[in-house]
């Protein structure tokens, strides 16, 4: 065989191994069919079927965090009032936490060890952490979905590691909070969690989604300022029906009491996930 050919063969590279190629657009089905595929590989090995997922601002403090920054803008090292108004909201990331780790408890004393209700995030940090943490201080596990953005330190440390994800698709990641949920609790957020609400509230009032699905707002002054509901009723864009998809409520025990009457009377009584 020549030189020639040797080194021709030497330097021929497999396609699924050709890393220019795979990070073209070409290849953008595969890398999409790969944030499908892997997570559920994990899901499946762990089994994780039914998850209760927590949605909220990446941008509350907790409360020690708060009263830090307070005390510290009184000594003239931040802005004041804006570490006042954390300190305020600093009221939802504990009671996110305390409502994960409730029920993380709840979930692990299940007769039927066959279904664990796994508390899921979008991994960063403010909600996100509360609800990994307190799942975490429950000892058990618990999912973080993280996804590539131009932010520092997006991921938080409470996530179990062996179900840590990182994805580069918004819409992928979006499928994975929405496919194994049995019950969704949105806390105070920005665009993101709106954008994520909107989404799976859609899918419950087409009827796309058949699953039963609890959805609960958390923090009802919040929620009547930043969306009028009522409103969409009267101009006749949603019906009244509608308002009958979530639940509004401030309190961590009534949080805790339809999320676990739902999943009693309907998850438990049911095998996998239906979209």
């Amino acid at each position: 065989m020549s030189e020639r050919r040797k080194e021709r063969r030497h330097h021929a590279v497999k396609a699924y191994l050709k890393e220019s190629f795979l990070k073209s657009s070409d290849a953008r089905p595969l890398r999409i069919l790969a944030e499908y595929m892997e997570p559920k590989k994990r899901f499946d090995e762990s089994r994780i079927d039914d998850t209760i997922v927590f949605m909220g601002s990446a941008r509350l403090l907790a409360r020690e965090e708060a009263e830090a920054a307070v005390r510290a803008a009184e000594g003239g090292q931040g802005d004041l009032e804006r570490a006042r108004r954390q300190l305020a909201m600093s009221r939802y990331y504990e009671d996110a936490r305390e409502l994960a780790h409730r029920l993380t408890d709840w979930s692990k004393d299940l007769v039927d060890q066959e279904r664990r209700f796994v508390v899921c995030t979008g991994g960063g940090p403010g909600i996100m952490e509360a609800a990994n943490r307190g799942a975490s201080e429950a000892k058990g596990l618990n999912v973080g979905l993280t996804i590539s953005i131009p932010a520092e330190e997006f991921d938080n440390r409470f996530v179990t590691r062996d179900l840590s994800f990182h994805f580069h698709y918004f819409f992928m990641r979006k499928f994975w909070f929405a496919y194994l949920a049995k019950a969704l609790l949105v806390f105070p957020g920005g665009f993101g969690t709106l954008d994520e609400l909107f989404e799976i509230l859609t899918l419950r009032q087409t009827g796309k989604m058949r699953k039963h699905l609890v959805i609960v707002l958390f923090g009802s002054q919040y929620w009547r300022e930043v969306i009028d509901f009522d409103a969409l009723v009267r101009h006749g864009t949603i019906n009244q029906a509608d308002l009958d998809i979530f639940h509004r409520t401030d309190s961590v025990d009534e949080a805790f009491e339809i999320v676990t009457r739902h999943l009693t009377e309907h998850a438990l009584a049911e095998r996998g996930a239906i979209l």
